[in-house]
């Protein structure tokens, strides 16, 4: 094990790290060995030297990713303690036993106190996205750890880790499995089937954290005619066709996404003639479907991964949700989201008001939605709250 380097920060800047959120920014450091190397774990000291936490260093403008805010060895128990912590954590939620569900996240990077880690559990097999150096240095110990706590359980672990390592990191690691082969790529979720391919999908497979809003749909589907633009898998259509919608349409601009769809509406409609699929960008197909539907979901990917795009993203999510309310029905709802983690809540709800006041339509706020209990959100580090979502009511 490399020796522990320490590094100061300029006077003043100790005070987010008493606040205990997890990030150190490059502007805050003083001064550090040139020895340190990307990874490495470091101690983090005040400008007079006094001890402040732990974590890895990196290059770029989130310097340091605290690990521990304790003066503690940081080894393999460490790790499987905090792996063990997030597992208790989804037990007391209800999430691990239910019969129904075998599809969940174990690991959500700083809401669990492991920034830089995912791992979502796929009905058996883990798969991990590491977003960090430091924490790929480690895959080994988060193996063993994954391995030794659900035993059995887990069949095999994938690691997808080859587009989310920094671009100019040291390390460049492909895709594959650390351990063990998959025995089925279907799971359940509230008693829905669903294929998840974690090898060529995006993010680890299938959007986790939106499973709670899915049920919600479910609840207000019965009889409505559905759109669900940038449909993906198709997860919100079986939602609404279990809810009892007369028409679901399901759009996506990638073809393998509305085949995966069509595959997943199959495994859970044998015989369904209720639904039909588009592959059209989102923004040309709400062009001119005035009074067609009257439920519509926009759950559109991340317009904004960084804090430079951020004005281009509000404009395209103002853009999208006001055609959206000038198409649909009245008595409409809208299920509208974000999963821009550099969006605020406040700059969503801003760009959906503006599209509202532009459509010149009455609407109303029914829900307030977020991600569920194993998206858990660190209340010391607020940018974890990264997906947000609003059911509006258009009349």
């Amino acid at each position: 094990m490399k020796e522990i380097i320490d590094i100061t920060l300029k006077s003043g800047k100790e005070q987010s790290v008493y606040r205990r959120h997890p990030w150190i920014f490059s502007g805050a450091i003083k001064q550090f060995s040139d020895k340190v190397t990307e990874g490495q774990l470091v101690r983090i000291l005040d400008n007079n030297g006094r001890f402040l936490a732990k974590g890895h260093y990196q290059v770029g403008s989130i310097a340091i990713k605290i690990v521990s805010f304790d003066d503690i060895d940081i080894d393999y128990n460490f790790w499987k303690e905090r792996i063990f912590s997030a597992f208790r954590l989804r037990q007391i939620a209800g999430i691990t036993d239910k019969p129904d569900t075998n599809v969940y996240r174990l690991i959500n990077a700083e809401g669990d106190n492991l920034p830089g880690l995912i791992v979502d559990l796929y009905n058996g097999t883990a798969v991990t996205q590491f977003h960090s150096v430091g924490m790929y240095l480690i895959k080994d110990q988060i193996l063993l750890a994954l391995q030794e706590i659900f035993g059995k359980k887990i069949k095999a672990v994938y690691d997808k880790s080859e587009g989310t390592m920094p671009f100019k990191g040291p390390i460049k690691p492909v895709n594959g499995y650390l351990w063990g082969t998959n025995e089925t790529d279907t799971v359940i979720e509230n008693g829905n089937q669903f294929i998840v391919d974690w090898t060529e999908g995006q993010k680890t497979g299938f959007f986790i954290d939106q499973r709670e809003n899915r049920k919600l749909v479910q609840e207000y589907a019965h009889s409505r005619q559905m759109l669900n633009l940038f449909c993906y898998t198709g997860s919100f259509s079986i939602y609404a066709l279990k809810g009892g919608a007369s028409l679901v349409h399901s759009v996506d601009s990638s073809k393998s996404a509305i085949d995966l769809a069509e595959k997943n509406i199959k495994l859970n409609f044998k015989n369904n003639t209720n639904h039909e699929v588009f592959v059209s960008d989102a923004f040309d197909f709400l062009a001119n479907i005035k009074d067609m539907y009257d439920l519509i979901i926009l759950d559109p990917p991340a317009f904004a991964k960084h804090n430079k795009a951020l004005d281009n993203a509000l404009q395209g999510y103002k853009h999208l949700n006001q055609k959206a309310f000038e198409q649909i029905k009245k008595g409409g709802l809208l299920f509208t989201f974000s999963c821009s983690q550099v969006v605020s809540k406040e700059n969503f709800r801003k760009s959906v008001f503006v599209a509202a006041a532009n459509s010149r339509r009455k609407v109303s706020i029914l829900h307030q939605l977020t991600q569920p209990a194993d998206h858990p959100i660190n209340i010391y580090h607020p940018e974890g709250e990264y997906l947000k979502g609003l059911v509006l009511l258009v009349e």
